[in-house]
């Protein structure tokens, strides 16, 4: 995603975020290293809706702060929808957020464990009154990308799907 597409869907990000009834925001990062909170931040105003977020790269930071299942989570090396998806409702946990977006892959091939080319999940999570939360995942593949290349774009990528449901939902 290019420069000026990144500026355009944070500030209609913004724009819906802010729309009646006001939503709030939070992140939790993997793979993306604080790229998604860059993105956000970056707008002018973000403030109104953008509580925090947090970067765990380690299991350890995301069992402790985002509630997510050591168990499942090793068995896949924290890199799965279920693990992006409980980093997202952790976050909107954590921060006391109406909706959390959370990121977790590899930014590069690993042999170890079995992965060719970057690739990463994503998630939302929706707190919708009470305890109820619709929570929905993704995958992204980034085949001949590099590191940085392979954050920024899945970073962009999440923010686009979290615009695609937020003007949805503001129909």
């Amino acid at each position: 995603m290019k420069a000026a597409q990144k500026a355009g869907v944070a500030a209609e990000l913004k724009t819906l975020m802010l729309a009646e009834p006001k939503l709030t925001l939070a992140v939790a990062e993997s793979l993306t290293a604080g790229n998604v909170q860059a993105q956000i931040a970056g707008v002018s105003g973000a403030s109104g809706y953008f509580l925090g977020g947090v970067t765990a790269y380690s299991i350890e930071e995301k069992v402790r702060l985002l509630g997510v299942n050591r168990a499942g989570a090793k068995k896949v090396n924290c890199v799965s929808a279920r693990v992006a998806e409980e980093m997202a409702r952790g976050a909107a946990d954590l921060f006391g957020a109406d909706l959390a977006v959370a990121t977790t892959g590899y930014a590069e091939p690993s042999a170890a464990d079995g992965v060719a080319s970057p690739m990463a999940w994503w998630a939302i999570a929706h707190r919708r009154g009470g305890r109820r939360v619709k929570i929905f995942s993704g995958r992204v593949e980034c085949p001949g990308e590099r590191r940085v290349a392979v954050q920024q774009i899945v970073a962009g990528a999440v923010l686009a799907e979290l615009v695609v449901y937020l003007r949805e939902l503001r129909g």
